[in-house]
């Protein structure tokens, strides 16, 4: 099988360790162990035995991620994964077949487009409509779903722009899925990481045949432990971790011990309120630097550490970001990369000066469109 390339991947991967500035990226600055553990957990750690652990998650940390959700989720409706990238893989490579056909929503984080692609899944891509205000056009959703559609895929919070689905359209999608009984796919590793402080809805239990990915990479600031989950079905659960036995086998024990005791409810609120803390100061100081910037037109996304910015300048989204990279060390992500040409994404999830200095950067190479 040969897979298509993830150009946003490879490209972040090649260079944001290179650049002075990298606002490529879409979560909020790490925290520490030291931030995020007592002294007596920190100890504790120390003195662990690395076992394998349990393949599908602890039980533990199984109850904790259901114990997020409004909706009657058990430990049952869990399987932990490595990062939410595993969980959407894998949701792909249970419930899809070459030939079928999936609905996806762009712009995005494409690694599902790929994927699917990849093992010769049929998809049609449905694009959000900036005019109403980054929402699908339910029309258009109505037309597109037939009985031959097999899942129904979302990002929600979105990435890139940073827009929260309307209930209306959530409502729309879920009555169109039960319709024709296909699989909803709604990643939502950017829950939590709202600018009003409000977690949105979560699709998680809205169709017996619905599947949510999220993870502690973007919200949660700890991309480091690479940990993810699904919540789905029973039924689905154990197809998932059966499949999940010829990827990973079990995520790193000291991710699950850390993440068990991280996603406690009090410690969860702690960790949220700094993400909202955080992106709204860096937030409000982009938005102030681009209201003298002509070259881009921003719109304040709702939640997530990144801004959707459409680029008023004659030439590609691909090249003003190569041109960017390569002369002034400052990475950012194509609009392309996204399946939308002519945007830039924009990153500001790190800290406040190094935000403030890629900026600049970027100031001075806008310079040469103008002078």
């Amino acid at each position: 099988m040969k897979f298509e390339q993830f150009e946003l991947e490879r490209n972040q991967s090649l260079f944001e360790n290179e650049v002075d500035f990298n606002l490529s990226e879409s979560g909020v600055h790490p925290l520490k162990l030291s931030e995020i553990l007592t002294a007596d957990e920190q100890k504790e750690i120390l003195d662990t035995e690395l076992f394998y652990g349990y393949t599908n998650g602890t039980p533990a940390l199984r109850q904790r991620v259901a114990d997020i959700y409004e909706k009657n989720i058990s430990l049952e409706n869990v399987l932990i994964t490595s990062g939410s990238a595993e969980a959407n893989f894998l949701s792909i490579m249970t419930q899809l077949e070459p030939g079928d056909e999936i609905i996806y929503m762009v712009p995005n984080y494409l690694q599902i487009f790929h994927l699917a692609r990849s093992f010769g899944v049929n998809v049609k891509c449905l694009p959000l409509r900036q005019q109403l205000g980054w929402q699908w056009d339910l029309d258009e959703l109505n037309k597109l779903v037939t009985q031959n559609t097999k899942m129904i895929a979302v990002c929600n919070p979105n990435n890139p722009t940073g827009a929260l689905m309307s209930n209306e359209v959530m409502d729309k999608v879920i009555e169109l899925a039960s319709d024709v009984d296909c699989w909803l796919l709604s990643d939502e590793v950017y829950r939590g990481a709202e600018l009003n402080g409000i977690e949105c809805r979560s699709f998680a239990g809205a169709t017996d045949k619905t599947i949510v990915n999220a993870g502690l990479s973007k919200a949660y600031s700890l991309p480091g432990l690479r940990m993810g989950w699904s919540v789905g079905s029973q039924s689905y659960i154990e197809r998932a971790w059966s499949f999940h036995d010829f990827t990973v086998i079990n995520v790193a024990y000291l991710s699950d011990w850390v993440a068990s005791r991280i996603l406690e409810e009090k410690r969860r609120k702690v960790i949220l309120d700094r993400t909202k803390r955080h992106l709204n100061h860096n937030l409000d100081m982009l938005i102030e630097w681009g209201k003298d910037i002509s070259s881009f037109t921003f719109t304040r996304p709702d939640a997530a550490a990144i801004t959707f910015a459409k680029l008023n300048l004659p030439i590609g989204c691909e090249d003003f970001i190569f041109n960017l990279r390569d002369h002034y060390s400052v990475l950012l992500t194509a609009g392309k990369w996204h399946g939308l040409e002519g945007y830039i994404r924009f990153g500001y999830g790190t800290p406040t000066e190094y935000v403030m200095g890629g900026l600049e950067r970027i100031a001075q190479y806008l310079k040469k469109f103008t002078d």
